[in-house]
């Protein structure tokens, strides 16, 4: 199956000067945890509601910081017509649970996430989450 099947379509794109008060409250508005960052057509980074406490409240920041200064700029992503048991796998070893998914023209076209690839690989989303769950990571301070 690819990933193109089972991802997210409807996306929200962050922009890196919105204050993360405005993600905070899009995420709360929208049941979400992940947004995509872009700036002038690019996908320049990631945000997590993680990310908006450990990395903005934790540290100190109001609301009224930029999500470029807690966002994580190290952008992972997959393509859209890529196996999605390649892609969990994938997952699984950078620990991630989401990652914005592109097309051939590194167009964003969505976002896959460990939830919408155990619909359809139950396995495989099982073993991408038993590493993501694992200690450490990207995201460890």
């Amino acid at each position: 199956m690819k990933v193109s099947e089972i991802m997210s379509r409807d996306v929200e794109i962050a922009n890196p000067n919105q204050t993360i008060a405005e993600i905070a409250r899009c995420m709360a508005d929208r049941q979400i945890g992940f947004l995509p960052v872009g700036d002038n057509d690019r996908l320049v980074g990631t945000i997590t509601d993680r990310d908006l406490v450990v990395r903005g409240l934790a540290d100190g920041l109001g609301g009224d910081a930029k999500v470029r200064d807690v966002m994580s700029r190290d952008v992972k992503y997959c393509f859209e017509d890529e196996d999605v048991d390649e892609v969990t796998r994938n997952m699984g070893q950078v620990q991630v649970r989401r990652l914005p998914v592109v097309n051939r023209d590194k167009r964003l076209t969505g976002v896959i996430s460990l939830g919408d690839a155990s619909l359809a690989d139950t396995a495989a989303a099982g073993a991408g989450l038993k590493k993501v769950s694992r200690p450490g990571g990207a995201h460890a301070h």
